[in-house]
């Protein structure tokens, strides 16, 4: 319970007048918006999401980066514009996620923008695989400022591990882990604050327990469980899990699987967030992988300009209108619970029934 609470006050250290007043504007035009059904925005992001690269060293099934599949350029995020993006919304900004698509790491500038970042007093995060935290690396790291480090651990052997993270070594991601633990204490640093993130599929549901105790004996602050997205689910997929707390798809009496989710007409990541890729696009959410919405362009103008404008807010319109009819919504648990969490000092032997989480 320690390292969470750490953790949240850490983040609610981040909060400056701006910028509670800056999210109480964002709060008060979504919920205009859903009971108008018109579509307004008030101000400017609380959190963004920044894409250091698209490049990944592993070869995930599910994933645009793993499968080489994406129809946008790879590439690396430019250091300078990354500050120039930054500089802009940092008044504003309570949180920052240094993530997208890929493995941040493969970005040689990575930790230098997470420390800008930092510095300007924004809530930093990041997901990894963990195969480029040697000992030096994870040093800066934790020198870095990081708030958050979101490690994927998806199996608790190496076999089970590969068959979801295809290439990687589960070995690496151990001593990744150590790494960061032993820097951590080491410069008596509470951050980053350290997850487990285990995607939860078929071939890996049976060492959920496992993965707890993994998380315990390292010394990581929480573990994520997080249901897994697949692209073809609606007649089954050998990733869907057999235990159905661990699925997103829900199966119908034909057979045939469904999102376990109603698409209700609006969503809240419209108005507070919003997803950079590496070369400077603006798309609505995470969601939008392969960057099909495009709603600006941050080399030829400013972020408060393409967020007010009307591209965006006919996007939002849209939402409100017909989210079902939005691809990218298809396949989305936004109004969902897509993962479970417990900490450190309450995880489960694996001969211990697991107590299950609500």
């Amino acid at each position: 319970m320690a390292g969470r609470f750490r953790d949240k006050l850490n983040l609610l250290s981040k909060f400056t007048f701006r910028r509670y007043f800056n999210a109480a504007k964002v709060l008060g035009a979504y919920y205009v918006s859903r009971w108008t059904g018109k579509s307004r925005q008030w101000g400017m992001p609380v959190s963004v999401s920044v894409e250091p690269t698209t490049s990944c060293n592993l070869r995930c099934p599910e994933c645009p980066s793993g499968l080489r599949e994406f129809t946008r350029p790879t590439g690396m995020l430019d250091p300078e514009f990354f500050r120039k993006t930054i500089d802009e919304l940092s008044p504003s900004l309570l949180y920052l996620t240094l993530y997208f698509q890929g493995e941040p790491y493969l970005n040689r500038n990575f930790l230098e923008m997470a420390g800008y970042a930092s510095g300007k007093g924004i809530y930093v995060s990041t997901s990894t695989n963990a195969h480029f935290l040697d000992d030096d690396t994870a040093r800066r790291t934790v020198e870095s400022g990081l708030d958050r480090l979101t490690i994927s651990i998806d199996g608790s052997t190496q076999e089970t591990y590969a068959m979801y993270r295809v290439g990687g070594s589960l070995g690496r991601v151990i001593n990744g882990t150590k790494n960061i633990v032993k820097w951590k204490k080491k410069l008596r640093s509470r951050t980053p604050y350290l997850i487990f993130q285990f995607l939860v599929v078929k071939p890996n549901e049976h060492q959920v327990s496992e993965v707890y105790r993994m998380a315990e004996e390292l010394g990581v602050d929480e573990v994520r469980l997080k249901t897994a997205q697949v692209y073809d689910y609606e007649h089954g997929n050998p990733l869907i899990p057999e235990n159905d707390k661990y699925s997103r798809y829900e199966k119908l009496s034909d057979g045939t699987y469904r999102v376990k989710n109603s698409l209700a007409n609006h969503c809240w990541r419209l108005w507070h967030s919003a997803v950079i890729t590496w070369d400077g696009l603006v798309v609505p959410c995470c969601f939008d992988k392969d960057a099909k919405h495009k709603l600006g362009n941050l080399q030829q103008e400013s972020f408060r300009e393409l967020w007010f404008n009307g591209k965006y807010a006919g996007f939002r319109a849209s939402v409100l209108r017909s989210r079902s009819s939005i691809d990218i919504c298809s396949n989305c648990t936004e109004g969902t619970k897509v993962w479970v969490s417990k900490e450190a000092d309450d995880y489960p032997r694996p001969d211990v029934k697991r107590k299950t989480l609500s």
